[in-house]
């Protein structure tokens, strides 16, 4: 038998078979293989997953410490305001107005705190707090309402902190800045030198107010000019208002200056030095419960993706506005 008639012997169709069988299996075990690898892939995924939400659920949550109050003991209730005063967000007056009539109506309240760490923001905002501690004060008169400053109460921040029965901060609290201002840019120059053409159709000669691409109208800026001083004169009256003859007036008072706890001690701008604890103390109700409304994360996320594009498109045409 020669070689040749060898060779094809074994090449015949028996081998055909067996060497087609081992193929499939190996391809098999590499498929179950791959299977096996995606699943332990997709588990991991999928708990990774539930463990970050966990996690986040746990970092963003807030005991409620009205749950904590012992009925029939009297506590201090503690309101925070904390960041920019802003619709939408944690110190807008929604948010801080509820806690203030939750921490009012509670039977056990024997004085209110509102923590104040805010450098300002929104005047109609501020005013909407301002008013409803004034209305809260006059409606629940054996309730006194203090405002406690912590780093800073500036501007809107203030503005609040006036309707308070007395005001406390540290000696280097941020404290005053009683004025009003309005943020925009000017493009014009920069346009010229890219070869840019502004082109605006208005229905109204002043619709297009302080247009950052056109050049500044004199009479347009004393209309704007107007607007914020009316404003300050809304400010200053509410500190006033709120203040009383315990204000020191001077040149500088209303002039938009911040000071520190020590220097406003001396203006009149706080009464004392102190910490929520320290009032608390003073009120004789030690314990401290927190009735500032506690937001879950997807509010917090849904408010923020909505104030953001609303205060977007606003500072957009017409800058921003704001008492900071």
């Amino acid at each position: 038998m020669t070689d040749n008639e060898t060779s094809t012997e074994h090449a015949g169709p028996g081998n055909d078979k067996h060497s087609q069988r081992i193929i499939d299996r190996l391809v098999f075990a590499a498929i179950k293989e791959q299977t096996r690898a995606r699943r332990w892939r997709v588990g991991f995924m999928l708990f990774f997953i539930v463990y970050l939400s966990v996690v986040t659920i746990m970092f963003f949550a807030e005991t409620d410490d009205r749950s904590l109050a012992v009925d029939g003991e009297k506590h201090t209730a503690l309101v925070k305001l904390s960041g920019v005063i802003a619709s939408g967000e944690a110190a807008g007056s929604e948010n801080v107005i509820a806690g203030l009539k939750a921490a009012f109506k509670h039977d056990d309240t024997a004085g209110v705190v509102l923590e104040i760490n805010s450098p300002g923001g929104s005047p109609v905002q501020a005013a909407y707090i301002f008013d409803e501690i004034m209305r809260l004060k006059q409606k629940h008169e054996s309730i006194p309402v203090y405002a406690v400053v912590a780093d800073i109460a500036a501007s809107g921040g203030y503005f609040v902190a006036a309707a308070a029965d007395k005001i406390y901060a540290n000696q280097s609290s941020l404290v005053g800045s009683i004025g009003v201002r309005m943020d925009a840019f000017g493009f014009v120059e920069l346009m010229k030198k890219i070869g840019v053409e502004r082109r605006l159709l208005t229905a109204g000669e002043n619709k297009g107010l302080f247009d950052p691409f056109l050049p500044e109208k004199s009479e347009q800026k004393a209309h704007l000019q107007s607007m914020l001083d009316e404003v300050h004169g809304h400010f200053i009256t509410a500190v006033k208002r709120g203040r009383g003859d315990r204000l020191v007036v001077n040149e500088d008072t209303f002039s938009g200056l911040i000071w520190s706890g020590e220097k406003a001690l001396g203006l009149g701008l706080v009464d004392a030095y102190g910490t929520k604890h320290s009032v608390a103390r003073e009120l004789g109700a030690e314990e401290v419960v927190d009735f500032t409304p506690k937001a879950n994360l997807l509010e917090r996320i849904a408010a923020r993706i909505g104030s953001s594009a609303g205060r977007e498109i606003s500072e957009y045409f017409l800058g921003s506005l704001a008492i900071n």
